[in-house]
């Protein structure tokens, strides 16, 4: 509450719905999230780390949403995406009658648009569409005007054009309302209202209007010409063909860059402070995104991929960083929007990432293991790969005995975190596994003696006899569930005793109602206060161990459990709270997805981990 003129003035509610009521929709090179019940509440424009001109999803309908729907009482709502595709079909029923409301981003051309199309189905329904932009993360009111059939909204570089025009049938009247945009109409059987957002910059001409009923048509095609492209032929096919779709929709088309969440923000914890911006792409989910994307069959995206990454590290190897932007970008400085509420008042709400100047030793390890596996590309003479390889081992012999921030990105502290050494170990014996390629650069005979130094170093200082177990740092009790990733990029065989018994101990110590949490943030401080909720990817790595030991009806039983917690339209976020039964974390989750799609292929026998070979 506020004071003003000695009044307290009402603070506006939160508007967004929970994190599993969403959907996404995106054109690859930005995404927005559909609520149940209509209201996109978050997309960034023009790219995914763009500015929101969106962001009720982290505040009240003061910070921008866009929402179409039943004036009356919804009795229910179903949804789903059309085959094969990322194009959202919500169906409102109401005492009066049924609504279908289709929504979408077509392929990008010159300009982005968001396509909202709502076809009735039966009955007569009065209808209601309220926009409001608010652009620079719900900061900035536009200045609207209105010219012929469009409606401008522009503020400082940007420019959105409100159009709504279907093939046929008049235009939906638009009028103003208390800084939004709204508009009532009526839907019978067979009506169609159409409605297309395109964002432009300010001092650009209007951008051509888009035929809303071909913009569907030429979505429908793209999407269904991408899908069948997949290689998967296991019993998990639906799950499999809706999280590499969720993957390709997270691409950043011009550079290849995968980003980690499509938002920023949305907490690890309800009213905590671990609130993160995950618009970026990170180094470490390289590995196992080019594995999927390989095994699908998409060796296209895959070299893009490789592409983006040679480009993003070349450099000096020195400066190395876990994390850039989706263009490559180092500069990602953190800061606070003050002026946001926060998801459920969970603040502060971060943009930009401060771990992008964290010391992670891991990430060499999973460059090396990315470069390792993919084909070579013509535009690799830019960058040439073997050299910079090379240089990045020769590097990591200097820096694999300092401590680092790991993976789990903690401001506590450095440690020597032994998921960061194994994966150092990993770098080093990839790329001898791989020398010949590396045009006779680096020194092999060195690379080959810390190898073997870091991997005795890491089962003498990183284990502990006593729990039988791997433990999150050098001399540490704490247990941390990277440690299951050890089996998985062979550093031990999945049935050495040392495994097994580190398995067996995440089980025992670190599952909360059938799910995985990362570690236990009280026993192990990470700089942060409070707690989170079970970790998503690490559950999927305890399936992909399990099955690899032999004992495949117990991970099968998990997986099961884990595909339960997808929403309706099979998206995951970061974690789940397996006490109030609701997705937390940035959504959707990339390497959630990347996750349940490598266990898939771990299920069906269509992937093991490199032979151990000391």
């Amino acid at each position: 509450m506020s004071k003003w003129f000695g009044k307290e003035e009402k603070q506006a509610p939160l508007h967004a719905a929970r994190i599993e009521d969403y959907a996404l929709i995106g054109d690859c090179e930005t995404a927005a999230l559909v609520s149940r019940e209509g209201s996109i509440d978050w997309l960034c424009w023009p790219s995914f780390s763009s500015g929101a001109c969106f962001a009720a999803l982290l505040g009240t309908a003061d910070n921008g949403y866009w929402r179409v729907r039943p004036e009356a009482e919804i009795q229910s709502t179903t949804r789903r995406y059309l085959p094969g595709t990322m194009i959202v079909e919500t169906t409102f029923v109401t005492k009066e009658g049924e609504v279908t409301l289709t929504d979408f981003m077509p392929p990008r051309g010159k300009h982005s648009d968001v396509i909202r199309i709502a076809t009735g189905v039966r009955g007569k329904v009065k209808m209601r569409m309220e926009l409001a932009i608010r652009f620079d993360y719900g900061l900035t009111v536009p200045w609207v005007t209105k010219k012929d059939q469009d409606l401008r909204a522009v503020a400082g570089p940007h420019m959105v054009v409100l159009r709504s025009i279907c093939t046929s049938g008049v235009a939906i009247e638009l009028e103003g309302e208390g800084l939004k945009t709204v508009s009532e109409f009526t839907l019978r059987e067979g009506d169609r209202a159409c409605f297309v957002l395109t964002y432009a910059n300010s001092t650009e001409e209007a951008p051509t209007p888009v035929t809303p009923e071909d913009a569907l048509a030429d979505t429908q095609d793209y999407w269904c010409e991408w899908t069948a492209r997949s290689k998967y032929e296991g019993e998990y096919g639906d799950a499999v063909a809706r999280s590499l779709m969720t993957l390709k929709a997270m691409t950043y088309r011009p550079t290849g860059g995968i980003v980690a969440a499509v938002t920023s923000g949305l907490p690890e914890k309800i009213g905590g402070e671990r609130n993160w911006d995950y618009r970026y792409c990170w180094l470490r989910d390289t590995s196992f995104t080019l594995l999927v994307l390989m095994s699908a069959g998409y060796t296209e995206e895959a070299v893009q991929w490789r592409l983006w990454l040679l480009r993003a590290i070349a450099g000096a190897p020195g400066q190395v960083q876990s994390l850039y932007g989706i263009g490559g970008e180092r500069l990602l400085v953190e800061w606070n929007a003050t002026w946001l509420r926060g998801y459920e008042d969970s603040s502060p709400v971060r943009f930009g990432n401060a771990a992008a100047g964290q010391f992670q030793l891991d990430v060499f390890g999973e460059v090396v293991t990315a470069l390792y596996r993919v084909p070579d590309a013509d535009e690799d003479i830019r960058v040439p790969a073997s050299a910079l390889q090379a240089s990045l081992v020769d590097h990591l012999c200097h820096v694999w005995e300092e401590p680092d921030e790991g993976i789990w990105e903690t401001r506590g502290g450095r440690k020597h975190f032994v998921h960061s050494k194994v994966m150092a170990w990993v770098a080093l014996d990839r790329a001898l596994k791989n020398h010949e390629r590396f045009d006779g650069r680096g020194d092999v005979k060195r690379w080959r003696k810390n190898r073997d130094m870091l991997h005795k170093e890491i089962c003498e200082k990183g284990f502990d006899k006593k729990q039988n177990a791997f433990t999150q740092s050098y001399g540490s009790k704490e247990l941390d569930a990277s440690c299951l990733r050890l089996g998985l990029v062979g550093f031990l065989p999945m049935d050495d005793p040392r495994i097994i018994g580190t398995v067996d101990a995440i089980q025992r110590d670190l599952m909360k109602d059938g799910l995985v949490r990362r570690y236990i943030p009280a026993e192990a401080p990470d700089g942060l206060k409070g707690d989170e909720g079970t970790f998503l990817a690490c559950s999927f790595w305890l399936v992909s161990c399990l099955h690899l030991m032999g004992r495949r009806e117990e991970a099968r039983e998990i997986f099961h459990r884990l595909l339960a917690l997808r929403n309706d339209v099979g998206l995951l976020s970061e974690e789940y709270d397996p006490v109030n039964k609701r997705m937390l974390g940035n959504f959707p989750q990339a390497l959630s997805h990347i996750a349940l799609v490598h266990t898939a292929f771990t299920l069906s026998d269509h992937w093991k981990p490199t032979p151990y070979t000391p």
